[in-house]
Formats: C-alpha cells, structure tokens, sequence
C-alpha cells in the first residue's frame, strides 16, 4: 500500500527566556543576545504536525483531520498557548526552553495520541526560523 503524509498547522504564543543559569549574565547576553532578557520575551509559534500512513479505503483519508487537530489543540495549544515557558511549563523548569527543547518536548505530548503515525513536526518561531524533528 502506498503512504501519504497529512498536515495540520496550529498556532500559539508562548514567552520565554533563554539563559543557562551557570552562566554570567554577561556570557548570557553573549550567547542567546535578546533572548536573554530577564523579563522575557514572545512568540507567535506556527506548528505543522504531520501523520503518515495508509489511506483508508472507506473514508479516503490518512486520518480524520478533525481529530488530529481536537488532539492537537488539547495536548499542545491549551498546554502552551499563552505561556511563560519558563514559569509555567513543568518541562522546562531545568530544560532551556529554546525552539528545539520545545520541539521535542512536543513530540512528546503528542507521541502515541494521534491517528496513523506522527512522521514530523515543525516548529516556526518566527516567519524566517523553524526546528523540524521526526523523531530520529
């Protein structure tokens, strides 16, 4: 049977600030520049989740985009959507929140959630600057 990879995009803002807390704020400001701010900083986050498998002969889809994006929007834009990351997200208590911790942490929500197989995400932190992972 032939594979197809599907695609829905959600979006949520989150704030965050990277540092490394061993770190002096000097080598801070160096490292991650502006991102660095003590009083952090936003995102408009776009997020391409895709599933890949086999198209069901009866309905013709890889899965119900419906579904994906209610398991979506529950396990990842009402987790994130209007965040300190930094504060208020459990995972990043210890865990720098830059765009591929949060990525991973993502696919880890998500992982085993979704209808047919989750082959990959992208994660855009700005128009220009996206993290893709695929779980490898």
């Amino acid at each position: 049977m032939q594979r197809v990879t599907v695609t829905r995009r959600v979006h949520f803002n989150a704030a965050h600030r990277l540092h490394n807390p061993n770190w002096s704020p000097e080598e801070n400001n160096r490292v991650f520049g502006a991102c660095s701010n003590p009083h952090y900083h936003g995102h408009n986050y776009e997020l391409d989740v895709s599933v890949e498998g086999e198209i069901d002969p009866n309905t013709g889809y890889v899965a119900d985009m419906r579904i994906v994006k209610q398991i979506v929007e529950k396990l990842v834009v009402d987790y994130f959507d209007h965040k300190n990351l930094n504060v208020d997200i459990p995972e990043f208590k210890e865990l720098n929140p830059t765009t591929e911790n949060l990525v991973l942490t993502i696919w880890e929500r998500l992982r085993g959630h979704l209808p047919g197989r989750l082959s990959k995400l992208v994660l855009w932190e700005t128009p220009r600057s996206s993290v893709e992972y695929t779980g490898e």
